[in-house]
């Protein structure tokens, strides 16, 4: 799987001759083929492909990315020098560039190496990405199979005694041995009080009758990413935690009626924001109701107060409102929707009703 062609179409409308992908998700995405963070470039023209990588790499990419040149960048070619050649023999007068990723050394780098105006690129990147194709929501809905099969498995460990860092990290081993390539993040997992902290890093707190559990976790498959979060509670569950998880869970059903094509990410996130306000819990709801997943963990579009743009068919984000009572517990919950023009497919089939292990 290439975007080639998608993104040859869209250079036209973007006054663009031609894009220079430095960063791994939008090569990623450009080509079908991943390597290192640091290593590899992708020049897409009307008309043509370049991909360029070092020794580390250049088996495996010209094994895998079919339609382009492959091109291999050493000490005696550097990339610069790769890009200007390139540059000069296609004609480029407007490149589009990885505005979003790329250090302000390369940028400097390049605008005095190469014999053209360097053009920021990154929404034209961002909004193709957005929209995802079959194939993509294939991937990701696998990426989605493989995560709630791990919480079928993970669930028959959290007992009293065991630590979060034990069960973060039996996570990350039953994610990788069921199919995942890598994880989407650190699986992040918290108990007790420590549940009203988002994004808390696992410890070694050991879990303890009457805890919320909370497990927020995802993977990779064929590069593409899942992401889930659900709280459980250990042995009991007071009237109070039962009623914040019962809030927790109507605002998310209440955002994901509200998610389609068409509505901006402010009106997603008010839906859900409006049922934990009038509960009386606003307060403790400390972020946005979803982010837009793919390619990366966090990618636009979001479901935020703060976008008031209309999603795009085809858009994936998460729905994953949350209250948190600081010192006390927390409660999330979390699928991943897709988007269409009269509603939205949630792609996460793990049961949401409070569980009590």
């Amino acid at each position: 799987m290439n975007h080639f062609a998608r993104i040859q179409q869209a250079l036209p409308g973007a006054e663009l001759d031609a894009v220079l992908l430095t960063c791994r998700a939008n090569r990623f995405y450009a080509t079908g083929f991943d390597a290192s963070d640091t290593d590899g470039a992708c020049l897409i023209t009307p008309d043509a492909v370049r991909y360029w990588t070092d020794g580390r790499y250049i088996e495996a990419a010209r094994a895998n990315i079919a339609g382009a040149e492959i091109g291999l960048r050493d000490q005696q070619h550097p990339y610069r020098d790769l890009f200007a050649e390139a540059v000069k023999a296609h004609g480029l007068k407007r490149l589009g560039f990885d505005n979003a990723y790329m250090t302000v050394a390369d940028y400097r780098r390049y605008s005095e190496a190469l014999p053209c105006e360097l053009v920021p690129a990154s929404a034209l990147l961002t909004g193709l990405r957005a929209v995802k194709d079959q194939e993509e929501l294939a991937r990701m809905r696998e990426a989605q199979r493989i995560a709630e099969r791990v919480l079928n498995e993970i669930l028959n460990e959290v007992r009293p005694g065991v630590t979060e860092r034990f069960l973060a990290a039996r996570l990350v081993f039953l994610l990788r041995s069921g199919g995942a390539e890598d994880v989407s993040f650190d699986p992040i997992v918290l108990s007790g009080a420590r549940t009203s902290m988002p994004h808390g890093v696992p410890s070694d707190q050991a879990l303890e009758a009457g805890d919320f559990v909370t497990m927020d976790f995802g993977c990779k498959y064929q590069g593409y990413c899942s992401d889930m979060t659900r709280t459980v509670a250990l042995g009991h569950a007071t009237e109070e935690m039962a009623a914040v998880y019962q809030t927790v869970l109507a605002a998310q059903s209440a955002g994901i009626a509200a998610a389609k094509a068409g509505v901006t990410g402010k009106a997603v996130d008010g839906a859900a924001r409006a049922v934990i306000d009038k509960a009386g819990y606003g307060a403790y709801f400390t972020h946005s109701f979803g982010h837009g997943l793919g390619v990366e963990i966090h990618e636009p579009p979001n479901a935020a107060q703060s976008n008031d743009k209309p999603f795009p068919a085809g858009a994936v984000i998460s729905a994953e409102p949350g209250i948190y009572m600081a010192g006390r517990f927390g409660v999330r919950i979390e699928d991943v929707v897709v988007l269409g023009e009269g509603g939205c497919e949630d792609i996460t089939h793990a049961p949401k009703d409070l569980l009590i292990l």
